[in-house]
């Protein structure tokens, strides 16, 4: 995969970075963040970065030796990509996805060597997939209920997304470069689909290899709020939640362990599936219909408080109260039920 052209990279802000010594400190880092940061060296000292430093394939022999007898799932891409895995002219995908044990996928990434050829395996559940892999490289982040993923292959450009949870990057083996934009830039990243996607999150249509400027012109305002970093082994980056962010594996095999959190109980539902109930209910109303809803759900969902029910009994404000476990199961059950019909 070639370098990125450093002209685009070059001028962009830098993440900031923060001196972290203590579990205590990283907690009072997160809890006050209010953008990304990285921390050089937070997890240098594990096992799995100490053998990546020492070659490649000694990463993937640690890797091996804690890995379950199981299929992974893979993504391979097509030659002369350019390291994307994205879509195709058709607006499918230009990799194909497989299973695989994983002494065979590292196998093949041995026969590759430094070929350009996309090799990604991605989100791999390491309490699922390993034994014993987490526990000798975690990063401690206290009364957090992680998601715990590693992320493996060769050199890769993932399109910028973004995620729901917060999550906390930690780069294993090799070298990343991650470009962010704050979460109100979506209008300027030129977004495709939301269902059709390569991995579950809307992605930005720009190559940022190269930047076509007149089919994507408010790409430069985009350009002009991004914060980029090139992380080492060893390094970390926290990416907050509904952040964008551009991901490249830079050299020929990449390792990157990550932890999703949320700070909302697990009970309640996720946005995008209302997104996506909007789009089905109310996208293509007429213009006057939309206007209606959109007070509506100002008023019982972005607006909220004491003018929904300061008039309605307080024991009989059922879904309007704050939520808990229970009335949000009711409200999940309703509309399973009416969606089923």
């Amino acid at each position: 995969m070639a370098e990125a052209d450093p002209g685009i990279f070059a001028t962009l802000a830098r993440i900031q970075e923060v001196a972290i010594d203590t579990p205590a400190a990283l907690d009072a880092q997160l809890r006050a963040a209010k953008g990304p940061f990285i921390v050089r060296g937070l997890v240098a000292d594990w096992p799995l970065v100490q053998a990546g430093r020492r070659s490649a394939r000694d990463a993937r022999d640690y890797i091996l030796r804690r890995r379950r007898d199981r299929p992974f799932t893979v993504s391979v891409g097509e030659p002369g990509s350019d390291g994307r895995l994205f879509y195709d002219a058709a607006m499918g995908m230009n990799f194909r996805t497989t299973r695989a044990k994983l002494p065979d996928i590292f196998a093949k990434i041995d026969a590759l060597g430094d070929d350009a050829l996309p090799v990604y395996l991605a989100s791999i559940d390491l309490h699922e997939f390993f034994d014993g892999l987490h526990e000798a490289n975690h990063v401690d982040l206290g009364d957090r209920v992680t998601l715990n993923s590693i992320w493996m292959g060769t050199r890769t450009r993932i399109a910028a997304h973004n995620d729901i949870p917060d999550n906390l990057a930690c780069v294993a083996v090799g070298r990343r470069r991650f470009t962010l934009f704050p979460h109100e830039q979506f209008r300027n990243l030129y977004l495709g689909p939301v269902d059709n996607t390569p991995a579950g999150r809307a992605v930005s249509m720009v190559d940022f290899h190269s930047p076509d400027l007149v089919a994507h012109p408010r790409f430069a305002d985009a350009l002009a709020h991004a914060q980029v970093a090139e992380l080492d082994a060893g390094d970390a980056l926290y990416i907050p939640a509904m952040w964008w962010h551009h991901v490249e594996g830079i050299d020929p095999f990449n390792v990157l362990v990550n932890y999703w959190w949320r700070e909302t109980p697990r009970w309640l539902g996720q946005p995008q599936d209302a997104l996506n109930h909007a789009i089905l209910a109310i996208r293509d109303l007429p213009d006057d219909a939309k206007a209606r809803w959109r007070d509506l759900f100002d008023y019982y969902v972005f607006e909220g408080g004491n003018q929904v029910t300061a008039h309605i009994p307080e024991e009989g404000r059922s879904i309007l109260a704050p939520l808990n476990p229970e009335t949000a199961g009711r409200i999940r059950a309703f509309l399973l039920r009416q969606l089923s019909q």
